[in-house]
């Protein structure tokens, strides 16, 4: 099966090939399961190879595919190749498993769509363009990957564009993500210049055996981090996530919960013997940016009464989690983090949507409440997916975040209450919304003036097709967890399959206090988890407190506004200098030399004239004028 790893993006591309011949003919729902069955024959492929790895010796679980010669210019050959090992069939295992199911989950909510066809054409490219990314034997291939997961992420963010915020949030998702594009081409360019290669195994290979300089290394790292701050949402990059929820909520749920925005844990993962080579001080910035990201947007998720926006800013604290797990060595973890978080924000992002179906498009949870009755299937898996996240044992979130909080404690105190404050904060927001949605009193029947036009209906379930997905990611966020248990290393499944990948970049915490003393640090996150739940039930559903609820707050720290206010003023009118200089000193220096050169070439065409006569003169000149020269160095 490893050679033929290639058919595994291969399959959503003859998808999407087949449905922008073929989409409008096939119709609804067809054209939804053709593209459903392409992304599941992508994920059986997986299964296979994964399998067909998993009997194979450690030191033989990786193989690669070269397709072609792609770019042979001079000392540079780019090879169209693919990588099969443990990380990338980790990544493409959820890629395709949970895109199958974002897609049958499609297939009901985009009912009725005038573009269903065309969605599923995005829907597929964006599959081939994820797999080509986490796939890629090397640099430039997984950037063709890497810039198509971004175009992907502007169609469908921007689908229903007649809607200016739709377009305007799809606008700002490839303009933010351009700035983290330029770092990681700039650390091709340095990867090139420094090892001659843009395969990972000669880039880390040349960092392991120390023929890549620390100040390279570390350059390397941080314009790879720079890239992965664009294209997974962390400070100062983070602004375009939560505005992308004004795609349709099958989008929320495959870019923002399972693949597009963990393209930069994979991709800091991948090159992880480089960032270990690289000064101290860079994976030391790389976790406190994690931090900071993880605990700013938990504080601005407690806010929010936008049923999507609570989980956008969600997604953006837990890839900053990863972010942290990875400045600490904590590669395992951070893959482990990102599965786990695959399965439970994929079922909350769908849950989000059953619920948005059922209450006829209204997002504000202020305008819900007491649907659990009405809506039981979706209550349930939120609830499980709710759980998970808030991290409550025995469910996936609780272990997979304990051990990033483990690792953390061993490498730096000081972040590990950073990110004991955000789990806390964790749990309050995702139990507030709880409350809001599917507790208390039913406002939707509320006939104020405010709410009438919400009041005239009653809130449904959605249908089967929408369901299925909720109940299969339901039961992945429960059992989740058995791939990396912490009470043996017989338990350490997910540790033991990646080893030929991270061996060199993991982090030792053997002999440490917190390794000695995991137990007390498991103890302590579950008394965190639960006080967060239950502040949030004493606030939102007993009402014994007073909710706060700063403005600060529901702006997002007015971060957002600041940026906006900045890159419409003194930002347009610095680009505005740019481009003056651009248009007048640098290209007015060229057509200047153009001119230059056009003028001196008029003077020397004249002198071309074509007459014998002319060229004698000027021959009888120049002897006359060396006669000169020679009689008087000979009189001196």
């Amino acid at each position: 099966m490893l050679d033929v790893v290639w058919l595994i993006p291969a399959l959503p591309l003859a998808g999407f090939v087949i449905l922008v011949l073929f989409g409008r003919r096939l119709g609804e729902p067809r054209a939804g399961y053709l593209a459903a069955a392409m992304c599941g024959g992508g994920f059986v492929v997986t299964a296979l190879t994964f399998f067909d790895m998993l009997s194979k010796n450690a030191e033989e679980r990786s193989h690669v595919v070269d397709l072609f010669t792609w770019i042979p210019v001079g000392s540079l050959e780019v090879k169209m190749a693919f990588l099969a090992d443990p990380l990338s069939i980790t990544m493409a295992l959820f890629v395709t498993g949970i895109g199958t199911l974002i897609h049958l989950y499609a297939v009901g909510y985009m009912h009725g769509d005038p573009k269903f066809s065309k969605f599923f054409i995005y829907l597929n490219l964006f599959a081939f363009s994820m797999l080509m990314l986490v796939l890629g034997e090397n640099l430039l291939v997984t950037f063709l990957g890497w810039e198509g997961v971004g175009t992907c992420s502007y169609f469908l963010i921007s689908f229903w564009h007649t809607r200016e915020s739709a377009a305007t949030a799809g606008k700002k998702a490839f303009v933010t993500n351009r700035v983290g594009d330029w770092g990681v081409m700039t650390a091709m360019f340095l990867a090139f210049a420094s090892v001659g290669t843009l395969s990972y195994k000669g880039i880390n290979d040349a960092a392991i055996g120390g023929s890549l300089s620390q100040v390279t290394a570390t350059a390397i790292a941080l314009m790879l981090f720079v890239g992965a701050c664009g294209k997974s949402a962390q400070l100062p990059l983070y602004i375009w996530l939560p505005d992308a929820m004004e795609g349709p909520t099958p989008v929320s749920a495959l870019i923002h919960a399972a693949t597009m925005v963990t393209a930069g844990v994979f991709l800091m993962t991948r090159m992880n013997p480089v960032i270990h080579e690289a000064y101290t001080w860079a994976p030391m910035i790389i976790a406190v940016v994690g931090a900071a990201t993880a605990l700013f947007a938990a504080t601005i998720a407690v806010a929010q009464n936008d049923i999507k926006k609570v989980l956008a800013y969600s997604t953006v604290s837990q890839l900053g989690y990863m972010f942290l797990a990875v400045g600490s060595g904590a590669y395992v973890a951070a893959i482990f983090h990102m599965v786990t978080h695959a399965f439970f924000k994929a079922l909350l992002f769908l849950g989000s949507g059953s619920v948005i179906h059922g209450m006829h498009h209204e997002q504000d949870m202020r305008r819900m409440g007491a649907l659990r009755k009405l809506m039981p299937v979706t209550a349930v898996t939120f609830i499980i997916g709710w759980l998970a996240i808030a991290g409550v044992p025995p469910f996936a979130g609780f272990w997979s975040k304990d051990e990033i909080l483990l690792y953390v404690y061993a490498n730096n105190r000081a972040l590990y209450v950073v990110g004991l404050v955000t789990a806390l904060l964790t749990a309050f927001y995702m139990t507030r919304q709880v409350i809001m949605v599917f507790f208390g009193e039913a406002r939707w029947n509320d006939h104020s003036e405010e709410h009438g036009a919400h009041g005239d209906f009653k809130p449904h379930e959605s249908p089967k097709i929408m369901l299925l997905p909720l109940v299969v990611l339901a039961g992945l966020s429960i059992v989740g967890g058995a791939l990396q248990l912490p009470f043996t290393k017989d338990l350490h499944f997910l540790e033991k399959w990646l080893e030929p990948v991270i061996e060199h970049g993991e982090a030792s915490i053997k002999g440490s206090w917190a390794y000695d003393n995991k137990y007390v640090l498991m103890g302590v996150a579950i008394v965190v988890a639960l006080a967060g739940i239950a502040a949030a039930v004493s606030v939102y559903a007993k009402k014994k407190v007073k909710a706060i609820e700063p403005e600060i707050l529901a702006n997002g720290w007015f971060y957002d506004r600041l940026v906006s206010n900045f890159m419409g003023g003194p930002g347009r009118k610095a680009f505005d200098v740019v481009a003056w200089t651009d248009a007048n000193v640098i290209d007015g220096a060229v057509r200047g030399t153009g001119v230059a050169v056009r003028s001196a070439s008029g003077v020397t065409r004249r002198l071309q004239s074509g007459f014998v006569r002319a060229y004698a003169a000027i021959i009888a000149v120049a002897v006359l004028v060396m006669l000169v020269w020679f009689v008087y160095r000979g009189i001196a």
